[in-house]
């Protein structure tokens, strides 16, 4: 049935772009068609703003914009290979126009071409306003080739694949969400505190966690943010984490709360639950790619890079994060305690608790282009000195606490330290992001937490 719909999408434009021909070949002699002409037409624009859609059951507008730009990009696709196998016909008199003076071959031609642009643009329109897995990388170099003959076909064919895949997972998704919207699967004993990474911060416009807390609140969860410093001390980001546990039990009165920490917050989370006496006040602690034994390379560059050059970063970056938000950024604490000997250290200073159901996830990259920048180009440089891993953290760093998940999907890409936290907002074969979250506290919510 979609190709039957596809098809009809592409035969109407098809035929109005060589209308001219119709009307105008000596060996035709089609009655009443000025008729026809307007049939095509009216046809035409009613297929070009609403073609015939193979997605069933779309949940969204957005959806389907998308998907009706996919249409007109595939009819344009199929009416263009026809038009030109017919002016190769027309080339080599299969198709008899040598009576054709050079005005009928310009009227002819710009027929074609006004009719396949419009289709063109219409949905090149529609899916730049609304894929979001095109992003900015593919929009501009659907820009910057639409222009190289053969290249351009290639490109637009990526265009189409991207923007296409994403209104059928997205669309299923809400489908999916909507089915079980009664069970609020995620929706736990106690809140879900995030806590983010280093060098970023929880701003109100740009989500670190990306498409994750949507997806979780649309199941129930309640969530909030750590809402500490990019750059700090294990200990200093600690003592903000803690603060904010008890700000969120004073604001809400739920007694304790579920934290999910990635990276260096899963550290700081550890150090504010063991150091700090956040214990009681903590149900679960789930660390995400955290490097609890740190990184071999972070010891390496702070070895062989010297200090004045450290410094000279480190005093950019905390100038510019104070304008930002932080109150007291310090880079170098924050880096020196990443380091495999600082961890090693804490470590010691920081035993789990009783009463504190505590599990970790990790990731792998599986070549060095399986990634976004900057970790594309790290990847490699971290495999020398921690073995496998997701761009900045080893394989045997992620593991802490009595359960431990290893992402490593089927596929050549992997799963980078950026993609588990849905950093690019980036839909990845084999690996569902939002869905992985959801099951992540699904099972917290089973467990009683």
């Amino acid at each position: 049935m979609k190709i039957i719909k596809r098809g009809i999408n592409a035969v109407i434009p098809f035929l109005l772009a060589n209308i001219y021909l119709l009307a105008r070949c000596p060996e035709w002699n089609i009655p009443l068609m000025p008729l026809i002409v307007v049939v095509f037409i009216a046809v035409y624009v009613l297929l070009t703003a609403m073609p015939l859609l193979g997605l069933k059951n779309i949940q969204s507008k957005g959806i389907r914009r998308c998907q009706r730009g996919c249409e007109n990009l595939y009819s344009f696709l199929a009416a263009t290979v026809m038009s030109v196998a017919v002016l190769i016909l027309m080339l080599v008199h299969v198709i008899d126009v040598g009576a054709w003076t050079w005005k009928n071959w310009v009227l002819y031609i710009l027929t074609a071409v006004a009719v396949l642009a419009v289709t063109f643009w219409v949905g090149i329109i529609r899916i730049y306003v609304s894929s979001r897995q095109l992003g900015i990388k593919w929009r501009v170099i659907g820009i910057l080739c639409g222009w190289i003959p053969v290249v351009h076909l290639i490109v637009l064919g990526k265009l189409i694949s991207l923007a296409s895949g994403e209104t059928v997972l997205e669309n299923e998704k809400i489908i999916k969400d909507k089915a079980r919207q009664a069970d609020r699967v995620c929706a736990t004993r106690y809140p879900i505190l995030m806590v983010h990474g280093v060098f970023f911060r929880d701003f109100r416009y740009l989500n670190y966690w990306g498409r994750i807390p949507a997806a979780l609140e649309a199941n129930g969860a309640t969530i909030f943010y750590g809402n500490h410093q990019s750059a700090a001390s294990v200990a200093d980001s600690g003592r903000e984490i803690a603060d904010r546990i008890q700000q969120i039990l004073k604001e809400t009165g739920c007694g304790k709360v579920n934290i999910i920490a990635h990276s260096k917050g899963g550290l700081d989370s550890r150090y504010a639950i063991s150091k700090l006496g956040m214990a009681p006040y903590v149900a679960s602690l789930t660390t995400i790619n955290t490097p609890h034994r740190g990184c071999e390379f972070a010891d390496y560059l702070l070895g062989k890079i010297p200090e004045k050059q450290q410094q000279t970063v480190a005093n950019a970056y905390n100038s510019a994060l104070k304008k930002l938000g932080d109150t007291n950024p310090d880079f170098i604490a924050a880096v020196t305690d990443l380091t495999a000997s600082a961890c090693e250290n804490l470590n010691r200073e920081l035993p789990d608790p009783q009463g504190v159901y505590i599990q970790s996830t990790g990731s792998c990259m599986k070549k060095p282009s399986g990634g976004r920048f900057p970790l594309n180009t790290t990847n490699a440089f971290v495999k020398q000195f921690d073995g496998e891993n997701d761009g900045l953290v080893g394989y045997e760093s992620f593991k802490w606490g009595s359960n431990f998940i290893y992402l490593k999907p089927q596929g050549r890409r992997g799963i980078s330290h950026g993609d588990v936290i849905d950093l690019n907002r980036e839909n990845i074969d084999t690996f569902d992001v939002r869905e992985f979250y959801v099951e992540l506290v699904s099972d917290l919510k089973r467990r009683g937490f």
